[in-house]
């Protein structure tokens, strides 16, 4: 597959081109000749790369793999040239002299070596010709359709299961009825058939939910580590209790761990989920932790392997639901759900129903392939001659595998129907460990890092991005594991089948390599990225001979080995992830890689940045908010092209003057602003025009008028955070915006607030408000009413003094979470009917005076999730008996604890 690598190059000389100046004589023509040949051979490359992949002979591959590694030496070249052009003398005179003697030889190198790719691509065209390459004038499918954004959100929504009504009515069955032992209940089936989909259906019926007094999903994996999975089960316990866990969970070995479980669990009725369970000594590992406290406790388990259940038989009772085929109507219906979504109302028009019908047929009822082919066939024009076209070659490639079980060709052709953009950024998810959750945030800057994501008119190269995401979304390629409130992903992965495909094309690609504990990938030939899970370092030697464009490590152990070799290894290096590791220091040879664009460090022991960072020009993403790291060395200012600056508490005071001339930033978070020389930083954030997301800190209160005069020049800003450490009598945020950012969309105000700023109220984009701290003495809604489009209401700890608090008819009726905390005096809530409509999540805690259950709570209908924390439950019991009632008929999810932290089980039982 020579498409990505051949059309990221082209993508590379275009500006190169561009910029004639850095070029040295006759080195830009020597440049735009190998850009015209490139495209010439772009033009077949798609025909070429597909029968590479057929059982044509090995002459098309070996072309195919010729064109691949000259277009990876024309990236590598391009690359050494930059950085030999950025080795500018600084002195003058015969120090200026003997630089430019040292730096002569190795250009003449380079162009030498110009020459020479030139003439093998020019061999490699003619040797095209023999092959008789179909000419296509398309790279990629067209994408115009997929950029809106309520599609993603639609899709994201999306919940509904087709075809196992019967089998999760059973297994809701087995889950709250039957024996008082522990039991295991598990679904079996083939990768694909839908296994976790129907068990977390289960998991969230509103019948399980109410059954138990706890429950936990825990993704398990082929590779797992016990005490990691006992952790996961511990933190994700009190998380869902509301409480801190034990300070030294993370010292714990397994013993410690597994007492801490059978503790936790020995009173209570629990459902654990183990999705994606591999090994058959799974049970071995996690049966004592388990306990069984005769109180109809309940594992639940998905896997393929029906040994994994059977070897639970030893010690528990066992149920087992093994999946089978989707009936040829029920595929119909999931496969018309995914490709008509969004036209003819969802149902397949007549002319395409034959065609339908055979391309279903051939899926045999697996929903993994109806599901990704419907996805593809949603985006393709809906004709017969586009459709039976399709149809036609999915024949061809279903035929060779009479049984259906290689799934793997149904994902292949999701796959090649993608743009080569996205086919790199579908990739890129391979890169992460297994069933890895991957911030939506960090894999869109890491794209963009490594120049997959291409301009476009209007909008910024994240906003593209996403759109990127979305697309892989909706065809079903990535699965969206969490989301924002207002629909967006938060979280990705993706599937086992799908991640199992990338790593087959990581191998045809040289795009990546894994470098793990058990049996380290192969490092001979290029490699591109490195995704490194060993502690070991024993690979550090074989990584000097390839230009490796991006590192990213997921290990928890401290080493400097491999950091410390970087800037002299891999110089061409654009990603370096650390994030999940700690690390002894920087070293101060980081600024030589001058190639980087996205960097992200873990916990640092020194706790400091080297002033040399400012030597990485290319610099767009730099992440700290996992280090301990607070004070910027002044060489900061000089990263011109920073869009991204990410810390959890960061000084710019050295910046001084330099902050404003940042002018690519657009995320610059949290930044300490209470120390003096606050207000000169202040100032120059004023000249950030193109700021998204802004987080300020501990501002202190004669700074706030040069804070609002340049938050009021921010009009892209989305985000805005501003806190204070404590709510003292002489600090307020005391914010006064004249012109307020109309594209805000995201407010939180930590801190005490004279009154309700009036600006606030002409935020009519704004969809999340969080106040804490704020003193308010008057209430706040009959204000708030007017932000119509709100989703997340937060008066949070402190930030209400007042007795009641009202919500009238009409008010909030897009309101979908409402949080409402630690008032003092608050007595009354009271809920109009038609107030609240789309509110699905109340959220109550530390009231202490609150006489009553809010008054009308029966009026939300929609109402799913309802949290009462640390407040007198039996009085409020007693004195609302009907709303009590209600609350427990008509919510889902209801979670109580007691003012003295004690849990109330759920009486729904």
């Amino acid at each position: 597959m020579a498409e990505i690598a051949v059309s990221l190059v082209v993508d590379q000389l275009l500006p190169l081109l561009r910029e004639e100046a850095k070029l040295l004589r006759g080195v830009h023509k020597e440049f735009a000749d190998i850009k015209d040949e490139l495209e010439s051979i772009q033009a077949f490359l798609k025909d070429a790369d597909k029968r590479a992949v057929s059982a044509e002979g090995e002459g098309v591959k070996t072309w195919v793999k010729q064109v691949r590694e000259v277009a990876f030496r024309i990236e590598d070249i391009i690359d050494d040239y930059l950085i030999q052009v950025g080795q500018k003398p600084r002195k003058p005179g015969c120090v200026a002299l003997v630089c430019k003697i040292k730096t002569m030889i190795p250009r003449r190198r380079i162009v030498s070596e110009i020459q020479d790719i030139k003439s093998s691509v020019r061999e490699i065209k003619e040797r095209s010709e023999r092959y008789s390459f179909q000419r296509s004038l398309e790279r990629g499918s067209s994408n115009d359709k997929w950029h809106d954004p309520r599609v993603a959100a639609l899709y994201i929504e999306e919940g509904e299961v087709v075809g196992y009504e019967v089998q999760r009515e059973r297994l809701i069955d087995w889950l709250i009825k039957g024996r008082d032992e522990r039991t295991v209940v598990s679904v079996v089936g083939m990768g694909g058939q839908g296994k976790t989909t129907l068990a977390k259906k289960v998991f969230d019926s509103k019948n399980v939910i109410g059954h138990f007094d706890c429950r936990v999903w825990i993704t398990v994996s082929q590779s797992y580590n016990v005490e990691g999975l006992l952790r996961d089960m511990l933190l994700k316990f009190y998380k869902q209790k509301g409480e801190d866990p034990p300070k030294d969970i993370f010292q714990m070995d397994r013993g410690s761990l597994t007492d801490e479980v059978r503790n936790y669990l020995q009173q209570k009725r629990y459902v654990i989920v183990f999705d994606d369970v591999w090994s058959v000594h799974f049970w071995d590992d996690i049966e004592f932790a388990i306990i069984d406290n005769k109180n109809g406790s309940k594992i639940f388990i998905t896997t393929r392997n029906l040994d994994v259940v059977v070897s639970c038989k030893k010690s528990s009772f066992i149920e087992v639901l093994e999946l089978q085929p989707l009936t040829q109507e029920q595929s119909l219906e999931l496969f018309n759900k995914k490709a008509f979504r969004f036209d003819y109302s969802g149902c397949c028009p007549k002319e395409l129903v034959s065609i339908a019908y055979e391309i279903v047929r051939k899926c045999k009822g697996l929903p993994l392939a109806i599901v990704t082919i419907g996805g593809i066939l949603s985006a393709k024009e809906k004709n017969v001659f586009e459709w039976q076209r399709f149809s036609e070659n999915l024949s061809f490639e279903l035929m060779k595998d009479t049984h259906l079980i290689g799934i793997k060709e149904i994902l292949g052709l999701s796959y090649d129907d993608l743009p080569y953009s996205l086919k790199s950024c579908l990739l890129y998810f391979g890169i992460y460990p297994e069933d890895y959750e991957v911030k939506s945030k960090r894999v869109i800057r890491q794209w963009i890092a490594e120049g997959f994501v291409k301009e476009e008119r209007g909008k910024t190269l994240e906003e593209v991005a996403e759109g990127y995401l979305t697309e892989l979304v909706h065809r079903s390629l990535v699965q969206v594991s969490s989301i924002r409130i207002d629909g967006k992903a938060k979280g990705c992965r993706v599937h086992d089948l799908i991640r199992d495909m990338i790593l087959e094309k990581f191998e045809e690609l040289n795009f990546c390599k894994h470098i793990s504990e058990d049996g380290q990938s192969s490092l001979s030939g290029t490699v591109r990225r490195l995704s490194i899970t060993t502690t070991s370092d024993d690979f550090i030697e074989c990584i000097e001979s390839s230009h490796v464009r991006s590192i990213l490590v997921f290990t928890n152990k401290t080493s400097n080995t491999l950091a410390k070799r970087i800037p002299a290894k891999c110089r061409w290096l654009k990603v370096l992830d650390y994030e999940s590791t700690p690390l002894f220091n920087i070293p101060e040879k980081f600024g030589n890689l001058i190639h980087l664009k996205y960097l992200s460090l873990g916990y640092i022991t020194a706790g400091k940045i080297p002033n040399s960072i400012g030597m990485l020009q290319n610099l767009e993403t730099l992440d700290l908010k996992a280090t301990s790291v607070s004070e910027l060395p002044k060489g900061i200012n000089k990263l011109r092209n920073l869009r991204h600056l990410i810390g959890s508490g960061l000084s710019l005071i050295q910046l001084n003057n330099g902050l404003g001339e940042m002018t690519s930033l657009q995320t610059l978070c949290y930044i300490n602003l209470g120390m003096d020389g606050a207000a000169e930083v202040i100032k120059e954030l004023g000249k950030l025009k193109k700021m998204r997301e802004l987080g300020l800190l501990n501002v202190r209160r004669e700074d706030y008028n040069v804070l609002s005069s340049s938050i009021n020049e921010m009009q892209h800003l989305e985000k805005l955070h501003v806190k204070l450490s404590s709510a003292t009598n002489d600090e307020f945020v005391d914010l006064n915006l004249i012109s307020p950012p109309t594209k805000l969309r995201k407010l939180t105000l930590r801190g005490r607030l004279q009154k309700l700023p009036e600006w606030i109220l002409e935020l009519q984009n704004l969809v999340v408000l969080r106040l804490k701290l704020s003193c308010l003495t008057k209430d706040p809604m009959q204000s708030l009413k007017s932000l119509q489009h709100l989703l997340i209401l937060s008066i949070g700890v402190g930030a209400y003094g007042g007795s009641h608090l009202y919500f009238q008819d009409g008010w909030f009726q897009k309101l979908k979470e409402l949080d409402i905390g630690s008032s003092d005096e608050l007595r009354e809530i009271i809920i109009d009917k038609g107030t609240l409509s789309s509110l699905k999540k109340l959220q109550l805690y530390g009231l202490p005076k609150l006489k009553n259950i809010p008054t009308g709570i029966q009026h939300l209908e929609k109402l799913e999730v309802l949290h009462i924390r640390s407040m007198q439950v039996e009085y409020l019991q007693h004195k609302s008996p009907e709303d009590w009632n209600w609350i427990m008929e008509h919510v889902p999810l209801v979670e109580i604890s007691t003012s003295d932290g004690n849990i109330v089980p759920n009486s729904r039982r």
